[in-house]
Formats: structure tokens, C-alpha cells, sequence
């Protein structure tokens, strides 16, 4: 099975000069990213729809065998009844992101920390989500951030759409554990400023294990270091990639 690596987008000013090149064009940030790393979880797509045009340019841009991960609409998931959420995931879906192909990873649907578990309401909110757009396959990720969800009835309805509960490093959020899908995807958020890494050498030689672990289950791995202390999201990537590598 496949473990990538990577961040949160691409563009964040204070990376440059230190994860980027001091110089480097900004429309170049993308290509070196990508070489770098293997691949980005896009954020730009929780707050809008993107142009067709930009998934083709975005493609273009990678080697192949990197992969972006999408983040889906606010519009979806943040609401009191997501049952009522049917045009937005269609809107959502439709914008053009199929034009990735093989380079499109899973899709993310991040859920707000005061959302909680209602079975019925949650289950026909999955229902409006497709397994397949314009002839791709789509994956799908679960980030819930609500204790509520600790819950058998919640990892039964993700297990049986296949679609995999996020794994979240973050002091605040649940730990879900429950392997729902054939990927797993870990989103990290505890780098710290003090260390270069983001994550001192002993706990990214328990993260290289660990993904090590759930690809030998059989399972693709995508690891994202997320939020934390951003400025040091990349070399932690960079990090780990080197460790399981080794």
C-alpha cells in the first residue's frame, strides 16, 4: 500500500525562505511543494468553488504519483440539520475537481467541534454523497470533532459506505481510532515552534511506525500535518517522508 505525506495548500507567506526558496515565483510554489512532498490536502475548496480551469493547471503541476485531498464545502457540513445539505454536496461535487484523475486523493469532510452524532440525520447526509464523479472514483473521510461520535453506530454507517474516520492529533478533538474504509487519514495538528520538525525526532519515529502499521493492514495511508505551528508543517512532512523511507 501507498503512504503520502504532506500539508495543508500551498501558499502561506511566512514559508518562504524557509520552506520555500528565498526568490522562488509565487506560481512556482506549487511545483516545488510537490516534489518535496507527496501530497497537499486543499483548503481552498471549504470556502468556494474553483475554476475548471484551476484542476487542470494544479495537475499539470504535479509529478505523477502525487495526490491532492480535497476539503469539502462549509456549505455541507456546517448546519444544525445536514439532512437539508443535498444541493450543496451536489454543487460541491459538480465543480470539476474529476479533471485530477489519479492524482485526486480522498475528500474531507470536516465537521464543526459542537456538531454531534444524530444517526438518522448523519445517515441521510451520507446518502447524498457519491462513490464516483465524471467516471472517477471518489474516496471520502469522515473529521468529526465531537466526543458524541465515539460512537459504534457512527463507525457502522462509515464503514459501510467505505469512507474513513479522520485520525486526529489535536489535544481537543476525539481520537477515533476504528478503521471504517481500505485507506486511513491522519490529520497531525501538535507541531510546535520550539522544535524544527514541528515534532521532536521520537514522536515522528512513532508516526513513521504507525503508518507503517496501518499500510501493512492493507489500507493506503495519507498523513497531513495540519495547523499546530504552520511554519513548520512542511519539514515535519519532509521528516517523516525521510523516516519511512529509510
Amino acid at each position: 500500500m501507498t503512504i503520502r505525506v504532506g500539508v495543508g495548500g500551498w501558499t502561506y507567506e511566512p514559508w518562504r525562505g524557509v520552506f520555500y526558496p528565498e526568490g522562488l515565483a509565487h506560481k512556482r510554489e506549487l511545483e516545488y511543494a510537490a516534489r518535496q512532498l507527496t501530497a497537499i490536502e486543499i483548503n481552498a475548496t471549504y470556502y468556494g468553488r474553483q475554476k475548471p480551469q484551476s484542476w487542470a493547471k494544479w495537475a499539470e503541476a504535479v509529478p505523477e504519483g502525487f495526490v491532492f485531498s480535497i476539503k469539502a464545502s462549509r456549505y455541507s457540513t456546517a448546519r444544525k440539520v445536514l439532512a437539508d445539505g443535498g444541493q450543496s454536496v451536489k454543487v460541491f461535487i459538480e465543480q470539476g475537481f474529476a479533471a485530477l484523475g489519479e492524482k485526486l486523493g480522498p475528500i474531507n469532510w470536516q465537521f464543526a467541534e459542537g456538531k454531534t452524532f444524530e444517526r438518522d440525520d448523519f445517515a441521510r447526509f451520507l446518502d447524498f454523497i457519491p462513490d464516483a464523479q465524471d467516471g472517477v472514483r471518489l474516496r471520502h473521510a469522515i473529521e468529526v470533532r465531537h466526543e458524541s461520535f465515539a460512537d459504534p453506530a457512527f463507525l457502522e454507517l462509515a464503514r459501510a459506505r467505505n469512507m474513513a474516520v479522520v485520525y486526529a492529533d489535536h489535544d481537543s478533538f476525539p481520537r477515533i481510532e476504528g478503521q471504517t474504509a481500505d485507506f486511513t487519514y491522519a490529520r497531525l495538528q501538535g507541531t510546535v515552534d520550539e522544535i524544527e520538525t514541528g515534532y521532536d525526532a521520537a514522536a515522528l519515529d512513532a508516526w513513521a511506525k504507525q503508518a507503517k502499521v496501518w499500510a501493512q493492514a492493507g489500507r493506503d495511508v495519507y498523513v497531513y500535518f495540519i495547523s499546530g505551528a504552520k511554519v513548520r508543517n512542511p519539514a515535519a512532512a519532509q521528516a517523516l517522508i525521510a523516516r519511512l523511507g529509510a
